[in-house]
């Protein structure tokens, strides 16, 4: 099996744009974990429980057009950015923020996507509607993974600036703080507009986002550092993008697909 240096994975990179090609891996075998816990990005369908999503369908398209052979692994997010820094898996992928202290671990592929940080609230909550007044209420408390972005701007931009603040109350997957949320355990949790509307869509009328967008975020696969998979990847990317590839996954996940349907 034939494998790419870091200059030659770059030069087929660039040299995709130049004669039209993308670069052939000749099937390749990647191995890629995820959480499977953040719709529409990526999680275990009810009722089937199989793992589908924008990711996993992205995934696909670059598979075709680069030739690799992707082969899914699944792991907790805090596990995720330390197993995929000590080359345990050769990419990993679950939304996860560009961010600089995150490239001191891993190394991230160009931004898939774009999206702003927003309050998922039930579909009932009348007691706050913003930032300001959730943290004005003492007796008010909101999910987080410790790690996260969500978490981070939950602490800092939300709250006191204190990361052992009782208010915060913390899980370990995404998915079991908005479980936690619909069932009146905690009163906010904080996410990207892109999983928050993916679970506002199908929670008929259970869920609602509420308040100003808190910030603005882009989402890379990560890699070990100096992963020869980045340039390749990085290529087909830009080819979906070019081809209206990626609009129409933002189409079909974020807004016609429902969850359970």
């Amino acid at each position: 099996m034939k494998i790419l240096t870091p200059f030659a994975a770059m030069f087929l990179a660039t040299a995709a744009f130049a004669d039209g090609h993308l670069p052939n891996l000749e099937g390749k075998e990647v191995v890629v974990v995820t959480e499977n816990a953040y719709p529409p990005l990526q999680f275990v369908e009810p009722g089937t429980g199989n793992a589908i999503g924008w990711e996993y369908d992205a995934m696909a398209e670059i598979a075709e057009r680069i030739n690799v052979t992707v082969v899914y692994e699944n792991i907790s997010w805090d596990a995720m950015i330390p197993a995929v820094s000590e080359g345990q898996f050769d990419m990993g992928m679950t939304g996860i923020t560009i961010r600089d202290d995150r490239k001191e671990k891993v190394d991230f592929s160009d931004a898939y996507m774009r999206s702003e940080m927003v309050m998922l609230v039930r579909g009932d909550e009348e007691r706050f509607d913003d930032a300001a007044s959730f943290a004005a209420d003492a007796d008010l408390l909101m999910a987080a993974q410790p790690g996260t972005t969500p978490f981070y701007v939950g602490v800092y931009d939300v709250l006191d600036g204190d990361e052992a603040n009782p208010r915060i109350i913390k899980f370990e997957t995404f998915g079991a703080g908005v479980a936690a949320l619909r069932a009146g355990d905690v009163d906010l949790v904080l996410t990207d507009g892109t999983a928050g509307n993916g679970y506002v869509n199908s929670s008929d009328g259970a869920l609602k986002i509420v308040g100003e967008k808190l910030g603005t975020e882009d989402f890379g696969f990560i890699f070990p550092k100096g992963s020869d998979l980045v340039a390749p990847i990085n290529a087909a990317i830009a080819d979906m993008e070019a081809d209206g590839t990626i609009e129409a996954l933002n189409t079909r996940w974020f807004l016609d697909y429902k969850l359970g349907e």
